[in-house]
């Protein structure tokens, strides 16, 4: 396939159609519909489809090293660029952690060979996660990964003098710390989001001030230390109050939100299926509508999908023996669709903002997350607003199958991804035609 491109019809951030022209891997003009030149060049009739810059998840598990049985970067990265996304931030709970500047530079390496999607590691802010000491954070902000992002996601920094310490170092090379906000003594066994579900069930409450109660604190570390803080998976109302309030107050705080937490609740769990059973908890109707206000204000900075593969052995049991978590990489942008653009809260400007411009500003990308304009790098997703799809696990390009949207109807699809002005998604498929999705 060529890499000179003209994407004829298209509609960038939703707006008037254009004719993009995509050469030597940057946007090489924009002219208006139908005046576009086409020579030499592989033309895509996207008439009607909505151009975005290229889709920067913060948030994505992709296992390996060491759970290669869930997920691998080859496999993590194609469910990524199906779902339009052209980076990926790789966290650090994989077997060895990624703690060390060698463990980090692996996982850059496996990106790079795998070549749907840019991956950028997520080093631990702890040795192994083990909330004791911290990790080589300057190796791994000095190494080829080029770190910026630090979480011990799945287990907060709940040492307050450590939480400190990390914030302080981060500030020599612009980093920021992701905290995973879970109180432990207050989340001990707990299982479903305390209130009347988990009553019903009998299951151990998940309270939101172990969320809240964390946040809190951190907000008010960063702004004593000056330092950059991230708050991954906000899931309560309680918590878009505090972030709003940190924010009035000048605190250089942001915060992610997942899709699965502006769509589902906590009553899904009724049926004892695993598949809804997640870190931090699904909450209730009235935190889902905090967090889509949350969102559409400014308040939450973007949406990460804490895309979290898991073998079905982990999934496929019992409730309080299953591992949290769930896919996300794929059906992101329809559940963003279906809760913000379809309710009005955001149009696609909008939602290119909380998806791309505003997750790369936080990792600190240079390529990624910038405007649809001649001379930009041609990180580009191409949407179609009226296509719809049935989400089949089967079909999907995980290694997993742990999705909790299994025959619910995504009102938008990707229907091209082009990575640096290679096409990695063509007509809904993979490129090179590897897997028809389903």
């Amino acid at each position: 396939m060529t890499d000179t491109w003209l994407l004829r019809g298209v509609r960038p951030l939703g707006g008037p159609a254009r004719d993009i022209r995509v050469a030597d891997g940057r946007i090489a003009a924009i002219d208006p519909a139908g005046a576009g030149d086409a020579t030499g060049a592989q033309v895509i009739d996207g008439s009607g489809l909505i151009a975005l810059p290229g889709l920067v998840d913060l948030h994505t598990h992709l296992r390996e090293p060491g759970r290669e049985d869930a997920e691998t970067v080859e496999t993590g990265t194609r469910a990524a660029a199906l779902g339009g996304y052209t980076c990926v931030h790789a966290m650090a709970n994989t077997d060895p952690v990624t703690d060390t500047a060698g463990v980090a530079e692996q996982v850059w390496h496996l990106g790079r060979a795998a070549g749907r999607c840019d991956v950028v590691p997520v080093g631990a802010v702890t040795v192994g996660l083990g909330g004791e000491r911290l990790a080589e954070l300057g190796a791994m902000a000095d190494s080829a990964a080029r770190v910026r992002v630090f979480s011990d996601d799945g287990f907060c920094v709940s040492d307050a003098l450590l939480m400190r310490r990390a914030l302080e170092y981060v500030k020599a090379f612009d980093g920021v710390v992701a905290q995973h906000a879970q109180e432990p003594r207050l989340t001990e066994g707990a299982q479903l989001n305390e209130g009347e579900v988990a009553s019903q069930l009998g299951l151990a409450g998940w309270p939101r001030v172990a969320e809240e109660a964390i946040i809190a604190r951190d907000c008010l570390l960063a702004a004593h230390v000056g330092s950059r803080l991230h708050v991954c998976h906000v899931s309560t109302r309680g918590s878009v109050e505090i972030l709003r309030w940190a924010k009035a107050r000048g605190v250089d705080v942001t915060a992610e939100v997942t899709p699965h937490h502006l769509l589902l609740t906590d009553d899904l769990a009724a049926s004892y299926d695993p598949v809804f059973k997640v870190n931090p908890p699904l909450r209730t109707a009235d935190d889902v509508l905090a967090l889509r206000e949350g969102l559409a204000d400014g308040t939450i900075d973007c949406v990460a999908t804490d895309h979290a593969p898991h073998a079905s052995e982990d999934k496929e049991c019992e409730w309080a023996a299953a591992k949290p978590g769930m896919l996300g990489l794929e059906t992101a942008l329809g559940v963003v669709a279906d809760t913000m653009v379809a309710g009005g809260l955001l149009d696609w400007a909008g939602v290119a903002e909380r998806m791309s411009v505003r997750p790369a500003a936080i990792g600190r990308l240079a390529d990624h997350g910038r405007p649809i304009a001649v001379g930009e790098p041609a990180n580009l997703t191409l949407v179609d607003p009226g296509e719809s799809w049935v989400v089949r696990p089967e079909g999907l390009a995980s290694k997993s199958r742990n999705t909790p949207y299994a025959g619910r109807t995504m009102p938008v699809r990707v229907r091209h991804t082009f990575l640096r002005g290679r096409a990695t998604v063509l007509d809904g498929a993979l490129a090179g035609g590897e897997r028809q999705p389903a």
